[in-house]
């Protein structure tokens, strides 16, 4: 579950992380009456603000802006709020912005220069390790510094059953060039960073970039946040923070269904029980010259309801071209699935994309006895390969 910014914010002070303030703000209005707030309490006079969606890069689209006054305040998140923000990791329609967060301005004169630093925590799958990673070159794409310059990256992994040591924080500010305050304090935020990684339970927090004021204070200036789904349970708070305008429709709409579903690029739908079947139907796919339209896992229990849903879901993607049936029928019955297209297909009427249905396991040649005979346009097949052939053939 993806967080905004202002929302990661907020978990990493929890944790005693050091972070620039802000306040969100819903319209025009509200964000001047929040500058006038963050500048009594901080004494801030300028305002950046910034665009609220789940996507990076916002400032290259023209999603974070500075304010010197309080006019340019309303003027800009008049500007801001409304927009389609299209950056490099959203389509090219864009993001609506349905909110901003106005926030102090921390790049103050001072005694030294401010410095921008990159920082993110995340888990190594192939080591079964969590890990840092770090590099002088904040305030720019990771991406880029790990193609052009990879000497510039650090990576600290830490060991989950001993923790983050202390001698591993004072590593990472030495690596960073840090001396003095800054040194002690880069050390205690990343301490309370790891800290906030491991207790709110997510798969990544990366901060881009962290900041070191003119005054030496270590501060997150950004954060993006993603939170693990199958923890929420123990993060009721966490789960209230879910933001659906930012989320695909069809998904919002499977997961309220109990469906798995995540929406691809494809042109043929895919519905499977079991995810390590919907992997390798995907696979199948790809080998018989399509694409698949979507991941969709509908677990254990495919009865007429279920499929019927399942079904209307694939339907909203116009790009659809086919909807590939693969099901094993260990836990259910195949001739239970079977039965639940039949229905499912005849309470929606007519439907113009060519269906493929393959059913393997109990009861298989009872499913494909009721598929053959049911006078629909579905065609059944047994083996992978019949299915695939069947795929291409109605995309040729």
């Amino acid at each position: 579950m993806n967080l905004h910014e202002y929302q990661g914010k907020e978990i990493l002070n929890s944790f005693g992380v050091d972070i620039q303030r802000g306040i969100v703000a819903q319209t025009p209005s509200e964000a001047v009456e929040a500058a006038k707030k963050l500048t009594e309490e901080t004494g801030t006079g300028w305002h950046v603000i910034k665009a609220q969606i789940h996507a990076g890069g916002r400032g290259k689209g023209g999603g974070v802006k500075l304010a010197k006054n309080l006019q340019e305040v309303e003027q800009l998140a008049g500007e801001i709020i409304g927009m389609n923000l299209v950056t490099p990791q959203t389509s090219a329609e864009g993001k609506k912005v349905n909110q901003v967060l106005v926030t102090e301005d921390v790049y103050y004169p001072g005694d030294s220069e401010p410095e921008e630093y990159y920082m993110s925590v995340l888990l190594n799958r192939s080591t079964g390790k969590n890990m840092i990673m770090y590099s002088t070159e904040g305030g720019m794409d990771i991406e880029t510094v790990a193609e052009e310059t990879p000497h510039l990256i650090f990576n600290e992994e830490v060991d989950p059953a001993l923790g983050l040591l202390p001698f591993q924080a004072r590593r990472i500010a030495f690596n960073l060039g840090l001396s003095g305050k800054a040194f002690k304090q880069m050390t205690k935020f990343v301490m309370a960073l790891y800290k906030a990684y491991t207790e709110s339970d997510s798969s990544l927090f990366e901060i881009n970039p962290v900041l070191k004021t003119s005054d030496d204070k270590i501060i997150a200036v950004d954060a993006k946040v993603t939170l693990d789904d199958n923890a929420l349970f123990r993060h009721k708070d966490y789960a209230e923070m879910r933001d659906v305008r930012e989320e695909n429709p069809v998904e919002v709409e499977a997961r309220d269904a109990g469906l798995s579903y995540v929406d691809l690029d494809g042109n043929v739908g895919c519905m499977v029980n079991g995810a390590g079947l919907a992997m390798a139907t995907m696979d199948l796919i790809k080998q018989a010259g399509g694409e698949p339209a979507n991941f969709l896992d509908v677990g254990g229990t495919a009865d007429a309801e279920r499929v019927e849903t399942a079904f209307n879901l694939i339907l909203k993607d116009p790009s659809v071209k086919a909807i590939l049936v693969n099901i094993f029928g260990g836990i259910v019955r195949c001739d239970r699935v079977a039965q639940g297209i039949v229905d499912a297909y005849k309470n929606m009427g007519n439907i113009d994309v060519p269906i493929i249905v393959r059913l393997q396991g109990t009861n298989a040649d009872k499913a494909k006895e009721l598929i053959d005979n049911s006078g629909l346009a579905v065609e059944s097949a047994v083996e992978f390969q019949e299915a695939a052939d069947k795929v291409h053939k109605v995309l040729s």
